[in-house]
């Protein structure tokens, strides 16, 4: 599959998940088989005013590509000036734009979502981003109460100069609660010629067959993969095979944690809310792992993280 000009070998993609997709987090997924990463969501004030912790959670590595920047942001000219900024300085190889967070402190500056809501807005900033850059712009988005809007909007994306487009079956309201709507992003497939990921209730392999089997481009993997990189080799191995992997013990778990920690010191990338999350999901449901989560909830520095997880194990 190509998007734009940019070969993709692979139809699994790590969804950009504010707080969870770091680049420690992004290399994991990308050794154990995600085709596309994503960074955390960009802010373009953040960017464009050099926020520490914003230019830190936009590093990337070559190890990581293809990779994209997502950025988030109301305003056609900063959203233009930073992603020819980012072009130049991060040099990802492609930018993608969220009109699909369902978050208030997003909504409330008319990001994310809440452009859903102008489509004339909506085509006027994809095609003012698609010409002020050489590589390939991607959005996403989330579907809207009405299917013909829904439609209407991912064809105004197309038609703007996106390459690609990812569908968040759930609309803002719904936010990550109740069934995610398949029909409908298959309905989308079926009406544009770019590159069209589905996004939402793709937790396993059965799930990621069954999107697959609609007729879409890719697949994106969100909150499935929190803590649990191994998603991708498991989907992977079972749309090549048909043979689904053991599945993986705590123990293994732990070791790729603790992988990850060396990769925070390698890159000095330490983020110890980060690391928390990715540590309480990939232990949840194992013996004692309320008590090590207790425990790991209290540390105060990544070293007491590595020696708790490196003792357990």
């Amino acid at each position: 599959m190509m998007i734009g000009d940019v070969q993709i070998n692979g139809k699994v993609f790590l969804a950009p998940m504010c707080d969870v997709t770091s680049l420690p987090f992004r290399l994991i997924c990308k050794r154990y088989g995600a085709a596309v990463v994503y960074t955390e969501m960009i802010f373009t004030d953040a960017y464009l005013f050099k926020n520490k912790k914003t230019l830190k959670r936009i590093k990337i590595l070559d190890e990581e590509r293809p990779v994209g920047v997502q950025l988030v942001g109301s305003s056609i000219e900063k959203l233009v000036e930073t992603a020819k900024r980012v072009e130049k300085e991060i040099k990802p190889d492609l930018i993608d734009i969220n009109f699909g967070c369902p978050a208030y402190n997003v909504i409330k500056t008319g990001s994310g979502s809440a452009i859903l809501r102008d489509l004339e807005l909506l085509g006027k900033i994809v095609n003012e981003l698609s010409y002020s850059i050489k590589i390939p712009l991607t959005c996403k988005m989330r579907i809207l109460n009405e299917e013909s809007m829904t439609i209407k909007a991912a064809q105004i994306i197309e038609r703007s100069g996106a390459k690609a487009l990812t569908v968040h079956g759930r609309t803002a309201k719904q936010g990550y609660r109740g069934k995610a709507d398949w029909k409908i992003i298959k309905k989308i497939k079926e009406k544009l010629k770019i590159p069209v990921i589905l996004n939402g209730d793709v937790v396993d392999e059965d799930s990621a067959s069954r999107a697959l089997k609609l007729g879409v481009d890719a697949i994106m993997v969100g909150r499935a993969a929190i803590g649990n990189p191994f998603i991708f080799k498991r989907i992977n191995h079972f749309l090549k095979t048909g043979i689904k992997l053991d599945e993986f013990e705590v123990l293994q778990k732990i070791s790729t944690l603790i992988e990850i920690i060396q990769i925070c010191k390698e890159h000095d990338y330490v983020d110890i809310t980060n690391l928390k999350i990715l540590t309480n999901n990939a232990v949840k449901g194992y013996e004692g792992s309320k008590e090590l989560k207790r425990i790991i909830n209290k540390s105060s520095s990544i070293e007491q993280i590595e020696k708790i997880l490196t003792t357990y194990k």
